[in-house]
């Protein structure tokens, strides 16, 4: 199984690395692309080493890179996820706008009918940020941004981002158990 995760500048950076490091876990090959300033927000928020996310992923691709393989249609996975998402890269995404390797990988994940999982990252939403999501939702992506569940009682951050991760590897069909499940009343 091929997975393409993008991690972009927004705040949430937490979320992109926990997901590449629990598709490493769960033998999933990963092919990562990190905005630049995805990598910045990475040193402010949180105290991975690039060069550790990096080690995690089958292949790594620069963000300004748009001959890498996952810019075609022809590069066969299973899906994309991107966490967190920027509010500008759902716009590009929304608008068709491929200036980049995460835009580009994400508009051949939809015209291919591929599995699109965003993570937008932004609060309060406005009216452009709600159409460029309704937009895009009808284009066939999945919107999901990283709100946290607390039915399982959550006592750490942790416990908050593996249960977002989870749900995310259960939209692209990947058995996990990385947080309990609601089991009814």
């Amino acid at each position: 199984m091929r997975i393409v995760v993008a991690i972009t500048g927004a705040t949430g950076a937490v979320y992109g690395i926990t997901m590449v490091r629990e598709l490493a876990r769960a033998g999933v090959e990963t092919y990562l692309v990190i905005s630049n300033w995805a990598r910045r927000t990475i040193e402010l928020e949180t105290d991975f080493k690039i060069s550790n996310i990096d080690a995690l992923a089958a292949r790594v691709y620069n963000a300004e890179n748009l001959a890498a393989p996952i810019a075609s249609g022809s590069f066969r996975h299973q899906g994309m996820v991107i966490a967190p998402c920027s509010m500008k890269t759902l716009a590009a995404i929304a608008g068709g706008y491929a200036d980049n390797l995460i835009s580009r990988a994400a508009d051949v994940t939809l015209k291919e009918k591929r599995r699109l999982v965003l993570l937008p990252r932004e609060t309060p939403l406005h009216e452009i940020h709600l159409e460029n999501m309704l937009k895009l939702a009808r284009a066939g992506a999945v919107i999901m941004p990283p709100v946290p569940a607390f039915y399982h009682r959550p006592s750490t951050i942790t416990d908050l981002v593996m249960h977002t991760v989870g749900r995310v590897l259960d939209l692209l069909e990947i058995d996990n158990n990385l947080a309990p499940r609601w089991q009814g009343l």
